[in-house]
């Protein structure tokens, strides 16, 4: 989900997310227990995508979300465990 929402189905312009993807761990599967934490990110922060909720869970512990939606993962992100976030 995340990779459709980061990518424009154009080779060009996916270049540099796709040299940034060669370095990053990609989750291609989502436990039950990381969509269940997920959806408490969500109600606790009162705000968020299923998505952002989603890259917050997997985030935990001690990860890194880098985003341009600064606002609602940042609210995800305060209920979460030792989750940091970096505005791109």
């Amino acid at each position: 989900m995340v990779l459709v929402e980061s990518l424009h189905g154009d080779a060009g312009r996916d270049a540099n997310t796709n040299r940034f993807l060669k370095t990053c761990i990609i989750e291609s599967t989502v436990s039950v227990d990381v969509a269940h934490r997920a959806a408490e990110l969500r109600r606790l922060a009162r705000r968020g995508s299923a998505v952002d909720a989603l890259v917050v869970a997997i985030a935990e512990p001690g990860g890194t979300v880098l985003t341009g939606d600064r606002v609602d993962i940042e609210a995800l992100a305060a209920h979460a465990n030792l989750v940091s976030v970096e505005v791109i």
